[in-house]
């Protein structure tokens, strides 16, 4: 029996939540041929990084169009994590620049309709490297597909043939921009960082503001007005254990922050009576995947998508039988 991505991860968000208050992060998976057969997998590097972050990680498979908002239903906060492919060109009217390159349509198709989505519902969201990438494509920007190749650019791939403590050692600064909301949560004019990446922001989508450029000019972190979020490029996970062992990190101070939006996020969706079990205030005593509208005790009337009981923020001190 076939059960839809949205179905599953609505059961498990029902079990994590029964486990804890923690913030549930979506973290979409990539597509990935390993042997003769596709897998969807999930870099270890940035579920580490949601836990450290003190949120709950939940991996998503490649989901279908009508099945985002039933995810977005479960989500305090995105993470867009980085990758091995790149956002296929004909996303922002280009043909494919080196052919040898991995591309990810089966993400492209799905997530890059997640973003405006989730930014629509002020979803707290995070990109690093691909997702820094695919935000700004998604809402219209385009990208240089071969940054070292650009006219005053400089190569911002990792040496070749090194070890991966080398290759994602420290490579050059960032200038924060002053006034914005990476300059709100780093302390700090600029700070090193790592680079991994091959392409880079070339248009930068309309309602983005720069939040940090590398030395040679290229767009590095950039924030979207009026939501929270800051979309940030190749510096982030890759730092994930000097984070832990150095609570003065940058990355902690970005780990922090993006834990409180999620933590905002969640209560605000907890106080308006509108999230999952326990936690959430509804009761499931339901088929798991039915959606049906019911009486509630207070003013208010609300499906549940598990098709359970709800209570309305009113009524939760009211036993359900």
């Amino acid at each position: 029996m076939d059960v839809a991505p949205a179905t599953i991860a609505r059961t498990i968000a029902h079990a994590a939540a029964r486990a804890g208050v923690r913030p549930v992060v979506l973290v979409p998976a990539c597509t990935r041929t390993i042997g003769q057969h596709p897998f969807h997998v999930a870099g270890k590097k940035y579920i580490d990084a949601v836990r450290l972050a003190g949120c709950q990680p939940l991996v998503v498979p490649g989901a279908q169009l009508d099945e985002i908002d039933a995810l977005l239903d479960i989500a305090d906060g995105v993470l867009l994590t980085g990758s091995q492919s790149n956002v296929h060109p004909s996303h922002f009217g280009e043909q494919v620049h080196d052919p040898s390159l991995p591309l990810d349509v089966q993400r492209d198709d799905w997530v890059l309709a997640l973003i405006p989505r989730a930014l629509a519902r002020g979803v707290p969201l995070f990109g690093i490297c691909r997702g820094f990438q695919e935000t700004n494509v998604a809402l219209g920007g385009s990208l240089h597909q071969a940054v070292q190749e650009v006219a005053g650019r400089h190569d911002h791939r990792a040496p070749k043939d090194v070890p991966p403590e080398q290759a994602y050692g420290f490579a050059h600064a960032v200038d924060v921009e002053p006034g914005g909301v990476l300059a709100s949560v780093i302390d700090a004019a600029s700070f090193e960082v790592n680079s991994v990446h091959g392409q880079g922001v070339n248009r930068l989508a309309g309602g983005l503001r720069v939040e940090a450029r590398a030395p040679d000019g290229l767009v590095e972190a950039f924030s979207v007005a009026d939501v929270q979020a800051v979309v940030k490029s190749q510096a982030f996970a890759a730092r994930v254990k000097q984070a832990a062992l150095n609570p003065h990190a940058t990355t902690t101070a970005e780990l922090d922050a993006f834990n409180r939006v999620g933590r905002r996020h969640f209560m605000r969706a907890q106080n308006r009576g509108e999230r999952l079990p326990g936690r959430h205030g509804c009761r499931h005593g339901g088929r798991v995947g039915g959606e049906r509208d019911v009486r509630l005790r207070g003013r208010h009337r609300r499906p549940c998508r598990l098709g359970a009981r709800v209570r309305s923020p009113a009524a939760r001190r009211t036993p359900v039988p």
